[in-house]
């Protein structure tokens, strides 16, 4: 297992590689639940990949109805775009989506890009570079990968 895998729990219907997902925490129904740290060790808006199953058989659980499966999951970036005064490769950002309603644009979906969570903190691993289209709002952009 490589040093940036985490094993945890996640429901069977997702258990696949390749899968990619978005940790969005617990629930109510996790409250009395044996299983729940190891369930809840990722972190809260990040972005996984599940590389591999663990051998092992399902569990129950009370939210995934075929129950949770034991996986091998690494995180992944999200690419987003953000004003380029804000992009500086390794340097933390507290990401909100580009302020925009032109639903035309070529950019437009990865501007208001639904995954990362507004006001979370994530760090720029990669600048990838300019849009390959002018923004219709004369914003300067870059796109970027960053991680939680």
């Amino acid at each position: 297992m490589d040093e940036d895998t985490v094993v945890t729990l996640i429901g069977v219907r997702m258990a696949k590689p390749g899968n990619v997902f978005v940790f969005r925490g617990k629930t109510p129904d996790c409250e009395g639940c044996k299983l729940k740290n190891t369930c809840m060790n990722l972190d809260i808006g990040g972005h996984y990949k599940v590389v591999s199953l663990r051998d092992s058989p399902p569990l129950d659980c009370a939210i995934h109805d075929k129950g949770v499966q034991a996986v091998e999951v690494v995180e992944v970036p999200w690419t987003v775009l953000l004003e380029s005064r804000m992009v500086r490769q390794g340097s933390a950002v507290v990401y909100e989506p580009i302020t925009c309603n032109e639903t035309d644009c070529d950019m437009f979906e990865m501007c208001q890009n639904p995954g990362p969570v507004p006001g979370n903190r994530y760090i720029i691993v990669n600048v990838v570079g300019e849009p390959n289209s002018d923004c219709v709002k004369d914003y300067s952009l870059k796109i970027v990968e960053m991680k939680k």
